[in-house]
């Protein structure tokens, strides 16, 4: 029987851990290597330009008519008739509604009926003074019993007239706040009545003390309306409030729309963009340069070194594809547009391109 011989272990093992320690130097060469690499983020740069503009003041509000009318009755009573339907166009000096004259009727009877009566006392003690029958006393107090009777009368006439509701202008007859038959008191809104010329719309919104010092009479407007979507129409502010809504603490502006051929009616609702005559110095940049954007808040990525850095930046509003800035970029030349999304502050950045096609 043939042996076999034993291979001798000795030379295997030094085999063994001098490939070991060939592949771990190795393994350790490339890990250190791979760590030396700086990974660099493609980026654009674009350049920074300054303007001057006048920021627009956007409010919301609504359609009224500038000649509109809040009709009452000079007294109180019972309503005896209304003459005319809600939304029904009415001509100047056309009846709108009568109290029931009952009452009235019977206040001015008396009061004429006392003034006669004064009347012929007044004449009597006249004659009966030349007569020396009557004293100067008694004669002068029966003629200022017959003026307080006048008076009396012309106050009863008086009410009487205005116990009676006419237009005041040619235009519609927009809304009722009453009905046949009940009581109403004296000076109560009853009717509105709003003019229907052309000329006569207004827009009336609220603005916040800041955009309110910004504005004066005069600033063009641009509106919207929602009953006619996708078009516009022109105006100017015709009136500033010189104080502000107990409520609201907003300050009504009125804006005097340009004549149109369109059909108004008071209520409609309606979006304002002011422009002020008064302007201010921005910085632009595009839009897709801004990060972050909350309100008035926002950042931007700059260059400096090959890294990025993220700077806060003031926002006064957006124009477009451009954004105003109002602080941060004062001695800023270029931002970081294409690529500004996937960057961190203090990451590494490798320019790409430069648009120097300012804003």
């Amino acid at each position: 029987m043939k042996t076999v011989p034993m291979m001798k272990p000795v030379l295997i093992l030094p085999l063994m851990l001098a490939t070991a320690i060939f592949f771990s130097c190795g393994e350790k060469k490339v890990t250190q290597s791979a760590a030396n690499d700086e990974v660099r983020i493609p980026v654009t740069l674009t350049g920074v330009d300054s303007t001057d503009r006048a920021e627009p003041v956007f409010a919301a509000g609504t359609v009224a008519s500038l000649q509109e009318a809040r009709l009452s009755f000079k007294t109180g009573g019972i309503i005896g008739k209304i003459y005319v339907r809600e939304g029904q166009q009415v001509r100047k000096g056309q009846l709108l509604a009568i109290l029931d004259l009952t009452e009235i009727n019977a206040q001015v009877a008396q009061a004429r009926v006392s003034h006669e009566k004064a009347e012929r006392d007044m004449n009597r003690l006249r004659s009966m003074l030349d007569d020396t029958a009557a004293t100067l006393e008694q004669f002068q107090n029966a003629a200022t019993g017959f003026d307080v009777a006048r008076q009396n009368l012309s106050m009863a006439e008086f009410n009487l007239s205005h116990s009676r509701i006419l237009s005041p202008v040619d235009g519609a007859y927009t809304r009722m706040f009453i009905t046949e038959g009940v009581v109403t008191g004296p000076g109560w809104v009853l009717l509105v009545v709003s003019s229907g010329r052309k000329s006569d719309w207004v827009v009336r919104v609220g603005v916040s003390d800041r955009d309110w010092g910004r504005l004066a009479k005069g600033d063009k407007a641009l509106l919207t309306l929602d009953a006619y979507p996708g078009q516009s129409f022109s105006g100017r502010v015709s009136e500033i409030a010189q104080s502000a809504d107990a409520a609201t603490r907003l300050y009504e502006v009125e804006i005097r729309l340009d004549p149109t051929e369109k059909r108004l009616a008071s209520g409609l609702f309606a979006k304002a963009e002011l422009f002020p005559a008064v302007s201010g110095k921005y910085r632009v940049i595009p839009v897709e340069a801004l990060i972050e954007g909350h309100g008035k808040e926002g950042f931007v990525f700059v260059s400096g070194n090959g890294i990025a850095r993220k700077i806060p930046v003031t926002i006064g509003y957006l124009d477009g594809k451009n954004v105003l800035i109002t602080g941060g970029l004062d001695s800023i030349t270029t931002v970081i547009t294409s690529g500004s999304a996937f960057l961190t502050d203090s990451a590494q950045i490798q320019i790409e391109g430069s648009n120097d096609k300012r804003p």
